[in-house]
């Protein structure tokens, strides 16, 4: 029962649509009506500017790092409990009940999970691979799939030698899901 509420929580805090009350109240703009119109923190940035959109992404990130954290770190959940809450915030975020579930791409709050997981490894991986292949590929959507793609082969290479959590994978798996699907007209 613990769990079923923890996982709750956790999807709620993921659903909170931070960015667009940031752009609401902070930059006196419907974020949503802005660039590509998705309610996360790049059109704040895009909306009212570096300060306003390091504000969105801070919350964003925070809204995967708390719970997961807390679960991890906290109460040393693993298994599939750790997984459940791992993946929840970022599902709220994606398909945000407050937003009637057209919610953001999932990639600040994804940060964020990946920090309460792993504190610096995932989150490092995650960054370097999009940032490279943005480089490469210039567009978004694709970055974005090459840099989970890139996280992924880090993670096998990292199993090899070491071994990782289950749990990552399976994190690693749904996250790719959630961005497919949130990216899916860009990669047409």
């Amino acid at each position: 029962m613990a769990v079923i509420l923890v996982v709750a929580l956790a999807f709620l805090s993921g659903a909170l649509p931070l960015s667009v009350w940031i752009g609401r109240w902070g930059v006196g703009v419907d974020i949503r009506q802005v660039g590509d119109g998705n309610p996360g923190a790049s059109n704040v940035w895009r909306a009212g500017g570096p300060r306003w959109g390091w504000l969105a992404i801070v919350a964003d990130f925070s809204k995967g790092l708390i719970p997961v954290a807390i679960v991890n770190f906290g109460l040393g959940w693993d298994g599939w409990a750790l997984t459940a809450v791992s993946i929840a915030p970022v599902l709220g975020h994606a398909f945000s009940p407050f937003l009637r579930f057209h919610g953001g791409k999932a990639l600040a709050v994804s940060f964020g999970v990946w920090a309460g997981l792993t504190i610096w490894l995932a989150p490092t991986l995650l960054g370097v691979g999009f940032a490279i292949w943005l480089k490469i590929l210039k567009r978004d959507a694709w970055a974005v799939l090459a840099g989970v793609a890139t996280q992924l082969v880090a993670f096998l290479l990292i199993n090899a030698i070491w071994g990782i959590p289950w749990e990552w994978f399976a994190v690693w798996a749904v996250m790719t899901a959630v961005f497919i699907w949130k990216h899916k007209s860009e990669l047409k």
